[in-house]
């Protein structure tokens, strides 16, 4: 049994992310998921969701291929979520390349190309300039 663990906001739930955690499942026999908090977004991208963590681990959780989600509260707690879980192996898009290697020490790390030209960053500014 190998329990792969990945973090992420989900807000504005797009393809990319169905994506990143249907290859992140297919790594392993279960898959657990920390949805970013409302305050650690803030703390992270100075806005906050336009979904609430709420909704968001609701979305989630309603995916086949989740079998956990939890609010993770700190970037900083990546190492107590992962000892928690039991995780074997921590996945992350590559726009956090290097960013996790601290915790090689206790499960694997992979960082999993992004889909190209998708963002929630990039919807939410289009969104905003249409209106």
């Amino acid at each position: 049994m190998k329990r792969v663990i990945t973090f992420g906001t989900f807000d504005v739930f797009h393809i990319g992310h169905v994506n990143i955690l249907k290859r992140a499942r297919s790594l392993g026999t279960e898959l657990i998921v920390g949805v970013s908090s409302d305050a650690l977004n803030y703390s992270k991208k100075e806005r906050y969701p336009i979904y609430c963590q709420e909704d968001r681990v609701e979305i989630i959780s309603s995916l086949k291929f989740v079998d956990h989600v939890f609010i993770e509260e700190s970037l900083e707690l990546k190492l107590d979520y992962i000892k928690k879980y039991n995780a074997d192996l921590l996945v992350m898009g590559n726009d956090w390349e290097g960013r996790f290697d601290w915790v090689k020490n206790e499960c694997e790390v992979l960082y999993l190309p992004r889909t190209p030209s998708i963002s929630t960053t990039e919807i939410i500014e289009i969104v905003r300039r249409a209106q």
